[in-house]
């Protein structure tokens, strides 16, 4: 496990290296493409024409939205104000926090405003910069449950070498090829979607720009292009899920040597991990991990992935931590009492 860590961690840097190159070469072919396309705008169909549909998603929108930045921030805020902070699941935790939060908003205030008015519109270029955050920031989610896993296998199958094989060197470095990883995966995709000639129709059906939407409106054959997309990033998820699948296998398999006291405490951290991998990886290889097309059913599985998991993440790390509910419990107890003390 360390090992694939270590190739993981290599094979990122070396791609990253050749980042800014297929960064200059992206915009220069974004250059050579604007002459090749005529439309300026897409107009997105969202998710349902219904008056009455959007209205009542406006709202469950809005309060899940809400519901999400303010559990995010508040594990965000509270882990990096207690001494968690210097456990690696905790610091891994905080980073999770902060990418759902870049992730979701990628996509959701956009969502939001567009069902409350008839006609969605989006321009070129922030559809051409929603298609990269949006593969960025789930990259790097991506990653960064890799690394919780490799915490808790460390954790469970390795307890006398755990500060070693954990030490905050190589948390950091979990983190920054988390990030890296993002990036690589991103960059490809990116550059595809603005490969692409568009000269009409320019109706997405969808409710965010993504890159199989786009291959449907695109004005020339897209299918090996589909191909492509097909094998980097549905295979990223699929070899992700996989690695994350046999991982907890050995996890599992370990605690049967445990106490159990020991059993149960780490039980408990593991499952809320293993449902947040399942929310996430779920939708995503059904998407992206099948022949290059789009139904309408995408959309339902993408709002897993975009609000639904990024929302329940807070509340599935904390429900069964009764760690990480103390810590918040002193952590805010301390602040208002802080306060009220000034006063």
């Amino acid at each position: 496990m360390i090992v694939f860590i270590q190739l993981i961690l290599t094979s990122n840097y070396v791609l990253v290296l050749s980042a800014t190159e297929v960064l200059v070469k992206a915009y220069t072919k974004l250059k050579y493409m604007k002459s090749q396309r005529n439309i300026s705008e897409f107009i997105l169909l969202g998710l349902s024409y219904d008056q009455n549909i959007q209205v009542f998603c406006f709202v469950l929108f809005l309060v899940c939205y809400v519901a999400l930045l303010a559990g995010n921030l508040l594990i965000l805020v509270s882990i990096r104000c207690s001494p968690l902070f210097h456990q690696p699941m905790y610091y891994f935790l905080g980073h999770l926090s902060l990418i759902d939060i870049c992730y979701t908003s990628t996509v959701t205030p956009k969502l939001i405003a567009d069902l409350l008015v008839e006609r969605k519109t989006i321009s070129y270029s922030n559809c051409m910069l929603q298609v990269f955050t949006m593969h960025f920031f789930g990259g790097t989610e991506i990653f960064v449950l890799t690394a919780m896993a490799f915490d808790r296998y460390a954790a469970i199958c390795k307890p006398l070498h755990y500060v070693i094989v954990m030490n905050r060197t190589r948390c950091n470095l979990l983190v920054v090829a988390a990030w890296a990883g993002g990036a690589v995966h991103a960059f490809p995709l990116f550059s595809t979607a603005i490969g692409l000639p568009f000269c009409g129709p320019n109706e997405i059906d969808h409710y965010f720009c993504d890159i199989f939407p786009l291959l449907k409106v695109a004005c020339t054959d897209t299918y090996v292009t589909g191909i492509l997309v097909i094998a980097f990033s549905g295979l990223v998820a699929l070899v992700t899920f996989i690695v994350l699948f046999v991982s907890y296998g050995i996890i599992l398999f370990t605690l049967r040597n445990l106490s159990a006291e020991g059993r149960r405490k780490a039980l408990s951290t593991c499952w809320s991990h293993i449902t947040v991998v399942v929310l996430f990886f779920g939708p995503v290889i059904f998407i992206y991990l099948r022949p290059p097309t789009t139904f309408p059913e995408d959309k339902i599985f993408a709002l897993f992935y975009t609000i639904i998991a990024p929302m329940f993440n807070p509340l599935i790390y904390t429900l069964r931590n009764s760690e990480m509910k103390n810590m918040m419990r002193k952590v805010w107890c301390h602040t208002l009492f802080s306060k009220e003390t000034h006063n």
